[in-house]
């Protein structure tokens, strides 16, 4: 397998740009720095200042979705998703779990609800 390129190597604004109906605030946080992009080290990171961060990993899909599920299970404060680039159309480009805050997430999710709710009418 590739090893997983480095973040400076992925051309990720051109990314963040072509997954604005699957996130939208993903762009905006990314031009702003809110994004943290390290490489996967065994252990979780305090998000802090970021509203996101994507750990790089080199491993097959279902090792990181393995990963990824064991990190989500027991933690209240962040929810953990996983990306591969053989995914589909919204994919990352390179291996990623990514961290997020699962309040935030939750609060997004309703608000994207409510205005496609409204779409509707």
């Amino acid at each position: 397998m590739e090893e997983a390129r480095s973040h400076q190597s992925v051309d990720w604004l051109t990314y963040f740009k072509s997954i604005q109906t699957q996130c939208p605030w993903s762009l905006v946080a990314w031009i702003k720095g809110k994004i943290d992009v390290v490489r996967y080290e065994g252990r979780k990171l305090p998000l802090m200042e970021y509203r996101a961060r994507m750990y790089l990993i080199n491993a097959e899909p279902a090792v990181i979705e393995s990963i990824c599920s064991a990190l989500d299970y027991d933690d209240k404060e962040y929810e953990w998703l996983f990306s591969y680039p053989s995914y589909g159309e919204y994919a990352t480009p390179v291996p990623v779990i990514i961290q997020q805050r699962r309040a935030e997430l939750n609060m997004l999710r309703q608000h994207l609800k409510a205005g496609s709710d409204e779409d509707a009418q």
